[in-house]
């Protein structure tokens, strides 16, 4: 099993990050953890160093935090993601938030940030993680527009564009969002096997509102065997495959 896409330099993970990485190692090929601020640049990266071959990063900005975010701030912040390239698996999260900013001004930065970092992940030959949120027609018109390649669209929402990104050979991660939400089902339904990987988004999205980790990816492998109607161990293999191709996991 491998989780694509969570966020282990959140301060919920700060009383035992070492203990819930060590449960990880125990079930799991590796996990792959998304820096989404310049302020958790460094902690994650230690991660990387401290879990060689277990632990891989992604480094984005977050669309969330345009308003907040200095120009000097993301100037810094590309520069430490080339020095570190080769550390760096993948360029991400990155992309378009319109349910928390509902500026036009602060949305047309978005996207102009959201194309600023897929020109960095194409000069670094790094594919890209890509956040959306009530923005999917204007993500795929970037993705389109920049002839983005290797993509993976994490909590993907709108099953009414899935044709589009499976025409562009495109990929989405599925978390446990999927244990309950029907558009999802039909998301993940309508995609090819060879174009999904797991996720769990933690710390958010745990049961009863308590904080998930990257093990739960079990349960989300479990719900699209049953989508699928295949044997969880081919979910598994087929996943683990993909991310490992994707992310380049030895």
């Amino acid at each position: 099993m491998i989780d694509v896409h969570c966020h282990l330099e959140q301060k919920d993970y700060n009383p035992d990050r070492d203990k819930v990485i060590k449960r990880c190692q125990k079930k799991m090929d590796a996990v792959v953890t998304s820096c989404a601020h310049p302020d958790d640049f460094d902690l994650t990266l230690n991660l990387k160093k401290q879990y060689p071959n277990f632990i891989y990063i992604c480094i984005g900005l977050h669309p969330e935090y345009i308003k907040e975010l200095k120009p000097k701030q993301k100037t810094t912040l590309i520069e430490k993601i080339k020095t570190n390239k080769d550390s760096i698996s993948a360029i991400g999260e990155i992309g378009l938030d319109y349910y928390w900013t509902k500026e036009e001004d602060y949305r047309e930065k978005q996207r102009q940030m959201f194309e600023q970092f897929i020109s960095l992940a194409k000069e670094l030959n790094k594919p890209i993680v890509i956040h959306s949120r009530d923005a999917h027609e204007d993500t795929l018109d970037i993705l389109e527009k920049t002839e983005a390649r290797q993509v993976l669209l994490h909590l993907w929402g709108a099953n009414q564009l899935v044709p589009r990104i499976i025409k562009n050979n495109w990929n989405i991660s599925f978390g446990p969002i999927l244990l309950r939400s029907k558009k999802h089902k039909k998301i993940c339904r309508d995609m090819p096997l060879e174009k999904i990987m797991l996720e769990t988004d933690s710390p958010w999205f745990g049961e009863n509102r308590q904080r998930n980790e990257p093990t739960s990816v079990e349960k989300v492998i479990l719900r699209i065997a049953e989508i699928k109607k295949l044997d969880p161990k081919e979910i598994d293999k087929a996943t683990t495959q993909n991310a490992k191709s994707f992310f380049t996991i030895k």
